[in-house]
């Protein structure tokens, strides 16, 4: 059986609706984007169930939007993070300090460095 298409997964509407243009997903880092993939890979091998993804996306949403910060510091994949950051906390794969280790990690590395 193959893996749901990735439209299968994201809502079109709604809280936990990805930012799009044209239909298109936007991402304005690359950072967004690999979270983005690291996010899909987890759930397609399985890791954990979409539902209880997107559950904790809309309650980081909603968390950002109850705290009254001003609307020009939003970061839908910043959201994304943190909804992910606690999904892998809650079930014991990687704690935030191990996260916050790895990240920096991985922005040490020289550009390009994965192209051959």
């Amino acid at each position: 059986m193959s893996a749901p298409d990735v439209r299968d997964l994201l809502d079109a509407d709604g809280p936990a609706a990805p930012p799009r243009r044209n239909g298109e997903l936007v991402f304005q880092a690359p950072w967004e984007s690999r979270l983005f993939g690291v996010t899909l890979s987890l759930h397609r091998a399985g890791v954990f169930e979409w539902d209880e993804f997107r559950r904790l996306l809309i309650e980081a949403i909603a968390d950002w939007e109850s705290q009254g910060h001003d609307e020009s510091t939003w970061s839908y994949y910043e959201r994304w993070h943190a909804a992910l950051e606690k999904l892998l906390a809650t079930r014991q794969l990687c704690g935030a300090d191990e996260l916050s280790a790895r990240a920096r990690a991985l922005a040490r590395r020289p550009a390009g460095h994965d192209h051959h």
